[in-house]
This record gives structure tokens, sequence and C-alpha cells, in this order.
């Protein structure tokens, strides 16, 4: 039997992994966040909270648009920029064809690409900003995503009029929007150097690892957790793999929302392999709700929980060189109703994204 050659040459690394040669920089950020995330653990380093569910519209569907349109605007103000200083958006939501995005983002006339890897949409939107920019086709990118509790319980499981009861595996879907701005260029020392005591530290992005679509067979839509914990246990060993690295190369091993339940069978899985992370590892759904006061059950999931944690929270972190390398790993359920109703398991997916600050 032939042994595996990877690809290391170029920018390739391994099988999965893309390493840069010259690493985007994130310029700007921004993160919107709905009141019930504002009450949560992290809710002082978000930039805006939405007190107001509906967000003064008539539908959940328009109220996600109005978060994913006030974060975008808001990232690229961050940036101190202006939308026609965006090259391309990159960005998709929960949503059926995307709407949420669509409409929140047409008044800024970008050229957007549309993505959609369910609760991982995050780090793929990043994934292909990221390349686009490293690869020389895009100077500035504006990477974004969002989730909205009200839409997506009416879309993939139950109207709130309905009353359903949710078990304790179920997680809570996010409401809000999370954005960066992914520039081939960033600060100059010496502007760093003016923003504090110690400098700011510059966050670049220096790789991907993409993730491949991962099927434990398991059929409960309520348990986001199990099903994604897979995808996310492939995609960081093949990271770790690809770049010859154990998990303490990293400050923090982020996932997206893999909950309570989702976190135990990840550190299993990885452990099975020889790769503890349990020391260094981190889930935005777990951190973005306090499960004694917010009776969230298993802790947060949707396309905003990882978002919204990231640029309020982990690159705000990074900025003050409280973690220097994360490995920021979205994960996402691939399920729809009719694949659910038609008796099919849920797949999962995860991307990874490598950042890391200037030294």
């Amino acid at each position: 039997m032939k042994s595996e050659k990877k690809q290391e040459t170029g920018k390739q690394r391994g099988s999965q992994t893309v390493y840069f040669k010259n690493p985007p920089v994130i310029i700007g950020a921004a993160s919107v966040a709905g009141k019930k995330e504002g009450e949560g653990p992290l809710g002082a380093f978000f930039d805006q909270i939405e007190e107001d569910p509906m967000c003064g519209k008539e539908t959940w569907e328009e109220a996600e648009s109005a978060l994913l349109g006030k974060a975008a605007s808001l990232a690229i103000s961050n940036a101190g920029l202006t939308a026609k200083d965006i090259r391309f958006l990159v960005g998709g939501d929960l949503l059926g064809q995307l709407i949420a995005t669509s409409f929140g983002v047409e008044n800024l006339e970008i050229p957007m690409l549309g993505v959609y890897g369910a609760c991982s949409t995050m780090g793929e939107s990043m994934a292909v900003g990221s390349m686009l920019v490293e690869g020389g086709f895009a100077d500035k990118v504006l990477a974004i995503t969002s989730s909205h509790f009200a839409g997506a319980e009416k879309q993939f499981r139950f109207p709130l009029d309905y009353g359903a009861q949710r078990p304790l595996a179920a997680t809570w879907t996010v409401t809000g929007s999370g954005a960066v701005v992914i520039s081939s260029k960033g600060m100059t020392k010496e502007e760093r150097d003016a923003q504090g005591e110690g400098g700011f530290a510059q966050v670049r992005i220096k790789g991907v690892t993409i993730g491949k679509i991962t099927d434990f067979g398991i059929k409960d839509s309520m348990n986001m957790g199990a099903c994604m914990a897979p995808a996310a246990y492939d995609t960081i060993k093949a990271n770790l793999k690809d770049l010859g690295v154990e998990p303490s190369y990293y400050d923090k091993i982020v996932t997206g929302d893999l909950g309570l339940v989702g976190k135990d069978i990840l550190i299993d899985l990885l452990r099975n392999d020889g790769y503890d992370i349990s020391e260094n590892y981190m889930d935005c759904g777990i951190e973005i709700f306090d499960p004694d006061v917010q009776d969230t059950h298993a802790g947060g999931s949707g396309c905003g929980c990882s978002a919204i944690t990231l640029a309020g929270y982990i690159l705000r972190k990074m900025h003050k060189r409280v973690w220097n390398r994360i490995l920021f790993v979205p994960t996402g359920a691939l399920l729809s109703t009719v694949s659910f109703n038609e008796g099919q398991t849920v797949p999962g997916i995860a991307h990874a994204v490598i950042l890391e600050n200037d030294i």
C-alpha cells in the first residue's frame, strides 16, 4: 500500500491546510448582539447590543438582516474605511437562500460571494476572504455572518408560538452578527505603538484548514453538539498533522458552538488519537451564556455565536496580547427541514482559521 503523499510546495501544507506566505491582516471588526447575549458573560465586549429582538422590523428575518447590516457598516467604519473601499464581501447565514445577508447588505453595493456552512459560515467566510486577499485578487474583503434565535427556530424546528419543550442537549441559537475586514496591509509599527502601552497587537490570518463533511450517523437535530463534534475533531486533527504541531502550539483552540455535550465528545475523540486539548480549549457556545442564570441548556449555537465571540471577545484579547496564537474552528450542522423530515442523518463540517499576532 502506497503511503499518502502530502503537498508541501508553495502554500499547501499536508492534505487540507493552506499556509500563507504574506498573511492578511484583520484591520477592523464588529459585533452586534441581541439582548440575551448582551446579558451574558461576554456582554461587555460586544460593540453594540440590540435591545429589541425585532430591530424595529415586522419579521424575524428582517430583524436579522438589520443586525447584519449594522455589523457590516460598523466593521467597515472601525477599519477607517467606506463601503467603496471593500473589494468583495464574503458572507452568509442560516436562512434559505441567504436572505438575511442579501437583504442586509444590498445597500452597501459591494460585490458579494454568498457562502453557506451552517454555523461554520464565519470560518468559511474568513477562509475564502483571506485566500482572495493573499492571492492578490482583492486588497480588502469583508467576511460576515449572522443568526437570529427566532428565525432559526421558525425555519429548522418549531415557531416560538408553538411552545415546544427543548431537551437538555439543545443549544440556544445566538441572535447577533459578527464581521471582520481582511486586508493585504496593516498598520505600521509606529501606528500600533501609538495605540497604547505595550503597543497594539496586529492580528494576521496565517492560514486556514478546510474541513471535510463528517457524518457519524446522528439523526437528532436537537443535539447539535453531538452532530458537529466529529467534524471539529477531523479538522483540528488535520491542522495539527498538516503543520506538524501539538495542541500546545496554540494559546487557545476555539470551537464555534459545540456546547457542553459536544465539548466532551471532541476532547475524547482527540485524546483517543493522542492529542490532549483539555488545557487550552474553549467553545464559544459555552462562553457566551451563563447556564446558571440564562437557561440555555447546552449553550449557544448559530452562525452568530462564533462570529460575535471572535469579533467582540477573542480579537480584543489578542490585541492586548493575552493570547498570541489562536486556532478558530467554527462548526456547522448540515441539515435542512427536507433532509431531516426524510430521515437523513445530520452531517457536520468545520473550518479552521489560524490567527496570530505580529511578534
